[in-house]
């Protein structure tokens, strides 16, 4: 066991040194290019591009990483099912669509966490690890998945940062609105000095509203990319708004109380779960050390009674 353990620590700790061996551009010297394009002139030739020497300068990222994800990713959509992509396609738009997360990296995770899971079980299994079998069927499927739960993670929380923020959004957009300016002006001021997620979503709108987009389209794609049920029911009214010529300062502001209101039920909801979430803490490990505590004297001292 001790030699398996070895073992994996061995090669974990190899990846280390493979990317700083691979990390880093490695230009020419400027010596080196100067004498060559000196040589070269001096031939009367003209100074041609190396291209050992142009894709040395690429990082590892673009040298070695990305083809790598790439593959990972082709070999991921071979086996993943076309719903199971759109899937995460959706989540990814929930989530925010990070910069550092794109389909290809996902897929590429996916295959790279469960090779790793099985790596891990085949090691247990080796190792006479009584759970090897079960771990070895387990692990590549829980590798396999996890970037589907981290990305899932990701999304409830942005979506939770959302439904938050809309609130106090809402108001600066009716005060705004109640103020003279125009319903979009309003949502530029909210973009511009909000921060979070919600003035990100808020800013691309605009954007897209600025392409040409019209005002109903672009925020029904906001509240698409969003899937937060309060946003949603204020994207409809400002439709039917729009739509039916209704005064758009009076669905803001009744739709600012109402968001209020929900935002304090939300409030009371979770006090009201909070009993609950604390009675098995409570009585699985709080009572049973308050219990040692009291009556694990007198326990002691009844005990050395019987015993005299």
């Amino acid at each position: 066991m001790i030699t398996l353990l070895l073992g994996s620590m061995l090669i974990v700790g190899t990846v280390p040194v493979a990317w700083w061996a691979l990390s880093g551009e490695r230009p020419p010297s400027r010596r080196t290019r100067a004498a060559s394009a000196k040589n070269l002139v001096a031939r009367g030739m003209a100074p041609t591009t190396d291209l050992r020497e142009a894709l040395l300068t690429h990082s590892a990222r673009d040298r070695a990483v990305q083809p790598a994800v790439e593959k990972l990713a082709g070999q991921a959509r071979r086996f993943t099912p076309g719903g199971m992509i759109s899937g995460m396609e959706k989540r990814l738009l929930l989530a925010g669509s990070p910069p550092k997360w794109n389909l290809d990296k996902a897929l590429a995770m996916k295959v790279a966490f469960g090779l790793a899971g099985g790596g891990m079980g085949f090691l247990l299994l080796v190792g006479g690890n009584p759970l090897g079998r079960l771990l070895l069927v387990g692990l590549p499927v829980l590798g396999w998945f996890t970037p589907d739960l981290l990305l899932k993670s990701k999304a409830q929380e942005r979506q939770a940062e959302i439904q938050l923020a809309l609130p106090d959004t809402l108001d600066q957009i009716t005060i705004s609105v109640e103020a003279g300016l125009g319903f979009d002006a309003a949502l530029s001021r909210v973009a511009k000095s909000g921060e979070g997620p919600l003035a990100d979503e808020i800013l691309r709108t605009l954007q897209d509203m600025h392409a040409g987009m019209p005002r109903a389209q672009a925020l029904k794609g906001l509240a698409t990319r969003t899937e937060v049920p309060e946003l949603k029911h204020f994207v409809s009214a400002v439709v039917q708004a729009s739509t039916y010529g209704v005064p758009i300062a009076q669905v803001l502001r009744v739709q600012s109380a109402e968001l209020r209101v929900k935002r304090r039920q939300r409030a009371e909801e979770q006090a009201m779960k909070l009993p609950v979430k604390v009675l098995f803490p409570l009585v699985l490990c709080i009572l049973p050390c308050l219990f040692i505590v009291i009556l694990g004297p007198a326990a002691i001292r009844i005990v050395q009674g019987f015993s005299t």
